[in-house]
């Protein structure tokens, strides 16, 4: 994955990090009534979230590896051409 796909993707988890809070606050921060419909969307919006994340966290993992892999071939390359 690109690293600046990447990079777009830390805003928007953390935007909603911060809408899954202010979802959670007790409804009388906000002066209204408990909505069970409203909290079952968020229950549901936090495992989408942690979908994300594990597959960010892949992702990354998998970039690493293909960053790992393309250094060891320049540098069996550059040996190569020393040779």
């Amino acid at each position: 994955m690109d690293p600046g796909a990447l990079a777009l993707l830390i805003p928007v988890i953390a935007l909603a990090i911060g809408f899954v809070v202010v979802l959670k606050m007790p409804s009388k921060a906000f002066g209204h009534r408990s909505n069970p419909q409203l909290e079952e969307r968020v229950e549901a919006l936090e495992q989408q979230l942690g979908t994300v994340r594990q597959e960010l966290t892949e992702a990354q993992e998998r970039l690493d590896f293909a960053e790992r892999l393309l250094a060891r071939a320049d540098e069996a390359r550059q040996l190569e051409k020393r040779r």
